[in-house]
């Protein structure tokens, strides 16, 4: 007799706004989403770091609309989006601005009810209002606008468009969403319709991300404006007396790093760490992982150490990497935590630290000096005895060698080795800097760029051994971190591109 195989589970589709541009506009429940999501039909107006959230094997499907150009047309994107919800996928569609604002959402929507395809609609912020708020202008302000109209330029050949545009009346605020190809005629049918030929108007290109541009003008000089300075789309056309408010109210484009690019090469876990803040200052951030870590498993040296690990009076651990390592395969192996008590827990720098932290442990020592010299002064103030000194394969043999010096038996436990990230073979962007952590980060960047190439990134040390490996590789170094910390790290990068302190900054 068969065994009938199980029905598969009935797919769904998942209309999800991506936001005006700016990653972090994005929902938290179109986020989870997307880490969910089996199949991505992404357009072009959504961010690339939006997709990096996938989960491994998500299938990524550019339909990228733009103006003159269809990767997909919307009637073969209905027919994708119904075929691969019956297919029992959970399929992210993820649409720029709002779904349902001039994205034809609705029309996606009424495709998968019409073929009984099960649906969702998570909204997102437009660019309607999103760029408008990031160039600093109110779509409403009181005591000068209390309505607001969100029109389309795009088309305006259509009897419901050409009546839509007959019923706007001066005083208003227009936020007009895909006007840049018919900037010059929209102007003029304003004015046509009794606008002042001096209504305050803006132009918005790329709102809420580092390349945005902001112009103002009036509706009679705003479009030769727009063609001097060569702006494309995506353009925002605001209209009305709220662009007035811009020259108090413009924020983003005052942030201390505005126009500035940095290129992030820590591993995929912790490059938000250092690129969040650097973008929380305006610069435009690429996270380009050029090395990974690879946990050395299975691990007989370590194992032989924590079975014996009263032995020891000391523990080192060199980096927030190995801290986290060591401390998971003690817990997979199911040791204890508190076979550690009887050591004093030795970190070489906050992070480290901070990472113990994190599993509900204490550092007893940190030296004031992040590196291995540190340590060494730092254990010429302590009891000699026997060390474990657990750390990345390919490091310094300046610490053990020291620590032997001064009388106390070291054990060494390599954890982890750092290899090169081969995930990304895209050419890497040119940018104002570029941010080392480490030497494996100098020579991972090192390996993607020609030799040629490499004065071409000038870049931020996060200290003088990272410095060496760097010139060594022929990189430019063009500053230095005072600190071996990230946060040091970013005032420093910050300092080098700004020309001034920005520490007390705020907005």
């Amino acid at each position: 007799m068969s065994v009938p195989e199980p029905e598969k589970a009935a797919g769904k589709v998942y209309l999800i706004g991506a936001g005006p541009g700016d990653p972090g506009l994005i929902t938290l429940k179109g986020a989870e989403l997307i880490k969910k999501a089996q199949v991505i039909v992404h357009d072009y107006l959504a961010s690339p770091e939006l997709l990096r959230l996938a989960p491994p094997g998500c299938r990524l499907i550019d339909a990228g609309k733009k103006a003159g150009r269809h990767i997909l047309n919307q009637k073969a994107i209905n027919e994708l989006l119904v075929s691969e919800g019956r297919k029992g996928n959970t399929v992210v569609r993820l649409k720029g601005g709002d779904p349902y604002i001039f994205g034809r959402g609705g029309e996606e929507a009424v495709a998968l009810f019409e073929a009984g395809v099960a649906f969702e609609v998570v909204p997102g912020v437009s660019s309607a209002v999103a760029a408008a708020a990031s160039a600093g202008i109110p779509l409403t302000h009181r005591g000068i606008s209390s309505q607001v109209t969100i029109l389309t330029g795009h088309s305006q050949t259509d009897s419901q468009s050409l009546s839509e545009w007959e019923n706007l009346l001066p005083g208003q605020t227009l936020s007009v969403v895909m006007g840049h190809q018919n900037l010059y005629n929209i102007c003029q049918k304003l004015i046509g319709r009794g606008f002042s030929p001096q209504t305050q108007a803006a132009a918005v290109q790329w709102g809420t991300t580092p390349k945005q541009k902001t112009l103002t003008g009036t509706l009679a000089t705003l479009p030769d404006k727009v063609a001097a300075n060569h702006l494309t789309p995506p353009v925002l056309l605001v209209v009305g007396a709220v662009v007035g408010l811009r020259d108090r109210l413009n924020w983003f484009e005052k942030r201390p790093l505005f126009g500035k690019s940095v290129l992030v090469t820590r591993t995929t876990a912790q490059s938000g760490r250092l690129a969040e803040p650097l973008r929380d200052l305006g610069a435009q951030v690429w996270e380009r992982p050029v090395i990974k870590i690879a946990p050395i498993l299975p691990n007989p040296e370590l194992n032989a150490c924590l079975n014996d690990i009263s032995q020891f009076q000391y523990l080192i651990l060199t980096s927030p990497n190995g801290a986290e390592i060591f401390l998971k395969y003690l817990m997979s192996r199911a040791f204890d935590v508190r076979c550690l008590g009887g050591l004093k827990i030795v970190t070489i720098g906050p992070g480290t630290a901070r990472t113990l932290e994190s599993f509900g442990l204490k550092a007893d020592l940190t030296p004031e000096l992040f590196q291995a010299e540190g340590l060494i002064e730092l254990f010429k103030t302590q009891p000699a005895g026997a060390v474990l000194l657990a750390r990345a394969e390919r490091a310094r043999e300046i610490l053990p060698a020291g620590l032997s010096d001064l009388g106390f038996q070291v054990t060494l436990v390599c954890l982890y080795r750092t290899v090169a990230e081969t995930a990304d073979s895209a050419p890497l962007p040119k940018v104002d800097l570029v941010t080392l952590t480490s030497a494996s980060t100098a020579r991972g960047l090192a390996a993607l760029l020609d030799p040629s190439e490499r004065s071409g990134y000038p870049a931020v040390s996060i200290g003088p051994i990272t410095t060496q490996a760097a010139k060594e590789e022929g990189l430019k170094v063009v500053a230095e971190s005072p600190a071996a910390t990230i946060d040091s790290l970013v005032k420093t990068a910050a300092l080098y591109l700004s020309g001034k302190d920005i520490q007390n900054n705020g907005h």
